[in-house]
């Protein structure tokens, strides 16, 4: 697996961030002061947070100068000394954390890991950013942080110009590294989707109702069902639902009578002896009932 260009991004901008803070904090650049009436023009004063140098034709400098007005017991160097050390140390943390969290000799990163060093350089930039920020407000303010009158003038010096930078790097490694969480939220939110918690599950599917128009029915239809859309009846519920109409009447079973009596004069005209059996034509067309 390759280093994310997050975790890369991050490893590269927090060391530079660290080393120009540092270079900050130690080197006496914070104000330059230059303009003295009863001093040489190319005279010039570099005051830090630590010491005073005093610089002249830009060939000698003589560091350790005795602070006559007193700089140093300022409140913005006073805080910006504690705030701007403990920057340091914190940046010291986050690239320990740093160094354990991203790839370098296994094969896959730690993502919470990394991007918990970079909560903590984050914190690291703001850390140097404000007593740098504070100093720069109150830099040409005589009152706050004391200096010669005028025509002295006071300028900003490189070192707070490389606190700046420093700080920015911090700020941005920080939350280039804390983009690591991003893969392992990711996981987490899988793995909760994966194994759902118990009791009631809600369906992610969205059901859309249409009203839609009612097509017209035909006169069967509408007699059959008052107008409504219902499906027919079942045989089991035919015989609950009332019959529509009246009952016709059935006609009686037809039986077959012969009007002509055709016994009659049967029993005289046969001899004894005779056989039963008439054998005198039958007057109907239809079969006699001595036949029968």
């Amino acid at each position: 697996m390759r280093t994310p260009v997050v975790m890369t991004l991050g490893m590269v901008l927090a060391p530079c961030g660290l080393l120009l803070n540092l270079t900050s904090t130690l080197a006496p650049g914070w104000r330059l002061v230059k303009g003295f009436l009863d001093q040489p023009v190319d005279l010039v004063l570099y005051q830090g947070l630590w010491d005073i140098c005093r610089e002249q034709s830009s060939t000698q400098r003589e560091c350790g100068q005795q602070d006559k007005w007193n700089y140093f017991t300022a409140e913005p160097v006073l805080v910006a000394r504690g705030l701007m050390v403990t920057s340091l140390a914190t940046t010291a943390l986050g690239l320990l954390l740093a160094t354990l969290g991203v790839r370098c000799w296994q094969d896959e990163p730690h993502f919470v890991l990394a991007g918990l060093s970079g909560v903590v350089l984050f914190a690291a930039g703001l850390l140097s950013l404000i007593p740098v920020s504070w100093y720069n407000h109150f830099l040409g303010d005589r009152e706050v942080l004391p200096a010669p009158p005028s025509p002295v003038t006071v300028q900003v010096s490189y070192s707070l110009v490389l606190g700046y930078l420093g700080s920015c790097m911090l700020l941005w490694g920080g939350f280039s590294l804390g983009l690591s969480f991003a893969p392992w939220c990711e996981e987490r939110c899988r793995s909760c989707r994966k194994a759902p918690p118990a009791g009631e599950r809600r369906s992610s599917i969205s059901t859309v109702y249409v009203d839609w128009p009612e097509p017209a029915l035909t006169p069967a239809i509408k007699y059959y069902s008052d107008g409504q859309h219902r499906p027919r009846p079942t045989d089991r519920g035919a015989a609950s639902k009332p019959k529509v109409g009246f009952p016709m009447p059935r006609p009686p079973p037809k039986a077959y009578t012969n009007p002509v009596n055709v016994l009659d004069g049967e029993a005289a005209a046969q001899p004894r002896g005779a056989s039963s059996r008439s054998t005198r034509p039958c007057h109907s067309s239809l079969p006699c009932d001595s036949d029968l």
